[in-house]
């Protein structure tokens, strides 16, 4: 009888022991298919479409556990990115990757908050990159690129490097061998080089919509008609080439054009032409006066940003440092040739390499960040226009010069 009822309770205990295993079971599978679902939407430019999809792909094997994801890439220029964005925050994307002179109306419109790791921003990027990303010494987004400048490029069939050290000398091969060297001076971006190292001044007002500029200044060792002078010699030689960037590729294509001045994103197209012939170095010194002066180039950097109004503000977070890692920094070298800002990335061999990234690392020494507001670039694009065109207008080119700056630091 004893043995019966203790089979009993033992029987009674496993049955009992055995509901509360299924019970924890399906508690704990419950919580399984229960994970959060995290909705993101990233925008970037179009030529990244791939990369990004790559690198999305990734995020979510790296966090599967962690939460269901639905991240949507939808295409957003990175020039245009701010105004996008501005025009409807809350709508918006959750991360977007945008240049870094968009990061002052950004973060004071609210768009983007101080990024929690900010010494990890610090400590991990080239200094520069990481300057790109503060405002009033802090930091508000996430270094991506560092190669947003401006260099020479030059086909090695005709110049050696003591050549191409200064302009002078480019002018004088080219026109001997019936060759052009080009460069935009419809652009007020690449007209800075004059400028920029001549101890004359552009940027911002402290309202951070205004500039000031010094670019006519009447004395000092190199006035600004001393500038005006040495860039009309250079539009009066024979191989001077005002060309945009795809005049400029046309002409490496069809041989007219053997040195240039222009960025990364030109590299692959070149090398396709140029072969082992490609080279690349640091902007070449003109002649300013009495003077070799080291042309200057203004930098940039593409930033990723995060949406203060990011419904999933911490997981939008996690993609941001994860596109912008070091991994995946060397992944969009290998796929879109663009450098690397974080500094194990760029000292890899494989960017070392590079002659166009090790160019824009020489003349990172003589640039400075673009930090310029919207009135700069209509009056300076003016004026090189006409020094270009050998001062068509005929006008005093003191009178040119403060037109421009008029124009340059309007209210």
């Amino acid at each position: 009888m004893k043995r019966k009822l203790t089979a009993i309770i033992l029987t009674a205990l496993f049955m009992v022991s055995l509901v509360g295993c299924e019970k924890n079971e399906a508690v704990e599978s419950d919580s399984l298919n229960n994970k959060e679902t995290v909705e993101l939407l990233l925008w970037g430019a179009e030529e990244d479409k791939e990369l990004l999809e790559e690198m999305i792909y990734s995020f979510k094997r790296e966090y599967q556990g962690e939460a269901d994801f639905n991240i949507t890439f939808a295409v957003q220029g990175e020039s245009g990115c701010k105004d996008a964005l501005l025009d409807n925050l809350e709508e918006g994307a959750d991360v977007f990757t945008f240049a870094d002179d968009q990061l002052s109306a950004l973060a004071a419109a609210g768009a983007l908050e101080p990024v929690e790791d900010a010494e990890a921003v610090k400590q991990y990027n080239i200094p520069a990159a990481a300057e790109a990303a503060i405002v009033r010494n802090t930091v508000y987004a996430y270094p991506l690129t560092s190669d947003n400048g401006y260099f020479l490029y030059y086909n090695k069939r005709y110049f050696s490097e003591e050549d191409v050290a200064k302009l002078d000398s480019i002018l004088e091969t080219a026109a001997s061998e019936g060759k052009l060297f080009s460069m935009d001076w419809s652009s007020a971006w690449y007209v800075y080089s004059f400028f920029g190292n001549t101890g004359m001044e552009i940027g911002l007002n402290d309202d951070g919509i205004t500039n000031y500029c010094t670019w006519n200044r009447k004395e000092g060792d190199i006035k600004g008609i001393d500038v005006a002078r040495a860039m009309m010699n250079i539009a009066k030689s024979p191989a001077f080439s005002n060309r945009n960037d795809t005049e400029f590729l046309e002409g490496v294509q069809d041989g007219t054009v053997i040195a240039g001045v222009s960025g990364v994103w030109n590299a692959v197209a070149i090398q396709q032409v140029w072969g082992d012939y490609t080279g690349a170095t640091k902007l070449p010194t003109y002649t300013c006066g009495d003077s070799q002066i080291q042309m200057a180039s203004f930098s940039g950097c593409k930033l990723v940003g995060v949406n203060s109004y990011s419904k999933y503000y911490e997981w939008a977070c996690k993609l941001a440092e994860w596109i912008t890692n070091e991994k995946n920094q060397k992944l969009r070298f290998s796929m879109r040739g663009q450098g690397p800002s974080n500094i194990k990335a760029a000292s890899s061999i494989e960017v070392q390499q590079s002659p166009a990234i090790s160019a824009l690392l020489e003349q990172s020494e003589f640039s400075q960040l673009q930090r310029i507001g919207g009135k700069f670039w209509d009056p300076v694009a003016a004026f090189a226009g006409n020094i270009a065109s050998e001062n068509v207008a005929e006008e005093d080119l003191q009178k040119q010069l403060d037109k421009m700056v008029e124009g340059v630091t309007a209210r």
